[in-house]
C-alpha cells in the first residue's frame, strides 16, 4: 500500500500537482486514505489540458456569431404545424415505447439551497393540494406511462457526490413511490478538481481536495462511466428521455417527442419554448455553418436577441428550455474519451475555499481559481440529425428554481392548476376561471392517473361516476 501511495504522489509531483499531497505526512491513517481515493479518480492528464486551454491559453470566452441565423423547428399544429406530421410523430413514439426501447433520465444533483430548503432538490413539495415532491411527480408520471404503452420504462436519476444517500433515503422510504426497484438507477456525478490561476489544483482542506460537479453535460459521461450506456444496450433501449429535476410539469415521456426523433433518425433531439419576452434569460436554438447549436443568452447582444422579423415577431424565438432525447450511441460517443466527439470543457471563475502553504482556511472575496464544467447543449453540434419542435410553455416548463416570484414554488403550483383546468375544460367540463387560466378554487389531478392532456381526456372519459370538482379534490 505504501508503494502504491508512493506511486501516485510520484505521479502529481511529475504533473506540477505535488502540492496535494504537501501536509499528507499530517493526517491520520483514515485521513490519508480518503485523500489517496480522492486523488485516484483525478484524470492527471485531463487536469493539465484544460488549465493548458482555460488557464493558461488565451481563454476567450466570447463566441463568433458570424453567419449565427434561428433554428428551424416542427411547429405546434395550432401555430401552423402539420397535423399529420404530429400524429405520424405520435404513432411512431408509440410504438417505440410499446417496444421498451424508452428510459427516463432526470439530472438531480441540486440542493433546495436557493428555496430555502435543506436536502436534495427532487424532495421538495410542489403539488397544490397534497405537496408530492418532484421525485414524486416524475415517479408516477413514469409508471403511469409505462401502463398505458404496457411497459416498464427503466428510471436512471443523476445524483451527486452531496446528496446522493439522502435521495435514495428518499426513495427507499416512499417504496420507490410505487415503482419497481429494480428499474430505477441512481448514477453519482462525475467530480472535477477546481484549480488557482497558476493551473494548481487547490486543497479544501488538509485532506481534501477542492473537487466541483463536471456540469450537467458530464451526465452524459456518468452515463457512459458507471455502465448505464451497456445496461441499456442489453436490454433494447436506444433512446433517452433527458429532462431536469426542478420542472415538474415536464412532460417526463411525450411520446409525439420520441416520435419525432425516431422518424427524424436523430441523435439528439430538443424541444423548443417561444421565449416570454426579447430578453428572456434562457438560451436560443440557433444555426452556424450548417449545424445546430445552443447560444446562452449571456453570449448573444441584447441588440440581437431584440431583433424582430418582418411580421414584428422575435427573431431568435427558438428557448432552450433543458428538454431533450438522446439516441443511446451517440450518448456513447460524446460521453466516452474520443476527441472528435466529446463535450468541450468551459471556465468558471469563482470564490474557492482553500488551504494555504501555511495550512490555513482562506475565504477570498473575490474569485480566485477555476472551476470546469460541461453543458448538454453542447452536444447539439456533434449530432447527426438534430431535430427541434416547438413546445408548449403551459405544457411542459414551469420551473421552481427560486424561493419567491418568477419560477418560485407558487408561480409553479399556479401553472399546475392552469394546466389542470385545461385539461378539465379539453375533456368537456366547465371549471370557473380567470383571464390567465388560473382556476377559482385548488384541486390536483395525479400523473398516476393521467400523463398529459391526451391521456386524461382518455381516462376521464372512463370515470364513471364522476368526482365533482371543488375545492380540495384530488383526482386520482
Amino acid at each position: 500500500m505504501a508503494n502504491s501511495n508512493d506511486s501516485l504522489i510520484e505521479s502529481f509531483k511529475q504533473a506540477g500537482q505535488g502540492q496535494v499531497f504537501q501536509f499528507f505526512n499530517e493526517l491520520d491513517a483514515n485521513a490519508q486514505a480518503k485523500l489517496v481515493a480522492q486523488a485516484k479518480t483525478i484524470d492527471l492528464a485531463e487536469v493539465n489540458a484544460l488549465v493548458a486551454e482555460h488557464v493558461k491559453g488565451a481563454h476567450d470566452s466570447s463566441l463568433n456569431l458570424d453567419g449565427l441565423e434561428p433554428a428551424p423547428y416542427e411547429a405546434l399544429p395550432v401555430n401552423g404545424g402539420d397535423p399529420a406530421k404530429w400524429k405520424a410523430a405520435w404513432d411512431a413514439g408509440s410504438a417505440a415505447l410499446q417496444a421498451g426501447r424508452v428510459a427516463a433520465f432526470t439530472v438531480a444533483g441540486g440542493q433546495g439551497t436557493r428555496l430555502g430548503y435543506d436536502g436534495p432538490k427532487g424532495t421538495y413539495p410542489v403539488t397544490p393540494v397534497t405537496d408530492k415532491t418532484l421525485f414524486q411527480v416524475f415517479a408516477e408520471k413514469i409508471a403511469r406511462s409505462g401502463e398505458r404503452f404496457g411497459v416498464t420504462i427503466p428510471w436512471y436519476i443523476l445524483t451527486s457526490e452531496i446528496n446522493n444517500d439522502a435521495t435514495v433515503a428518499a426513495f427507499e422510504s416512499a417504496n420507490f413511490f410505487g415503482l419497481e426497484p429494480e428499474s430505477v438507477h441512481f448514477i453519482v456525478q462525475g467530480l472535477v478538481p477546481a484549480v488557482d490561476y497558476d493551473g494548481k489544483i487547490l486543497l479544501a482542506e488538509k485532506g481534501k481536495i477542492a473537487m466541483t460537479p463536471d456540469g450537467h453535460g458530464g451526465s452524459l459521461r456518468a452515463l457512459v462511466r458507471s455502465g448505464a450506456v451497456d445496461a441499456m444496450q442489453a436490454q433494447g433501449i436506444d433512446i433517452v428521455s433527458y429532462f431536469q429535476v426542478d420542472n415538474p410539469i415536464v412532460q417526463c415521456i411525450d411520446p409525439v417527442f420520441i416520435g419525432f426523433h425516431v422518424l427524424g433518425q436523430s441523435e439528439l433531439s430538443s424541444k423548443m419554448v417561444p421565449k416570454a419576452y426579447a430578453l428572456e434569460k434562457v438560451g436560443h436554438f440557433c444555426v452556424q455553418n450548417n449545424k445546430a447549436l445552443v447560444v446562452e443568452y449571456s453570449d448573444m447582444p441584447d441588440a440581437m436577441q431584440q431583433e424582430t422579423t418582418p411580421e414584428g415577431g422575435i427573431r431568435f424565438n427558438g428557448g432552450s428550455v433543458a428538454i431533450h432525447v438522446f439516441d443511446r450511441d451517440f450518448i456513447a460517443r460524446a460521453g466516452g474519451s474520443g476527441a472528435d466527439s466529446k463535450l468541450p470543457f468551459h471556465r468558471a471563475d469563482k470564490k474557492i475555499p482553500y488551504i494555504n502553504e501555511a495550512g490555513e482556511v482562506i475565504r477570498p472575496d473575490a474569485p480566485n481559481g477555476v472551476k470546469f464544467e460541461m453543458f448538454v447543449f453542447d452536444a447539439l453540434p456533434l449530432a447527426k440529425n438534430p431535430v427541434i419542435i416547438e413546445a408548449a410553455r403551459a405544457d411542459d416548463f414551469s420551473p421552481v428554481k427560486n424561493a419567491e416570484g418568477v419560477d418560485s414554488p407558487q408561480s409553479c403550483k399556479e401553472d399546475q392548476r392552469r394546466m389542470f383546468a385545461r385539461w378539465l375544460k379539453a375533456a368537456g367540463v366547465s371549471v370557473d376561471t380567470d383571464e390567465t387560466g388560473l382556476p377559482a378554487i385548488t384541486f390536483e389531478i395525479s400523473h398516476r392517473f393521467a400523463a398529459d392532456e391526451a391521456d386524461f381526456i382518455a381516462q376521464w372519459a372512463s370515470l364513471d361516476p364522476k368526482p365533482v370538482i371543488e375545492d380540495g379534490v384530488v383526482i386520482e
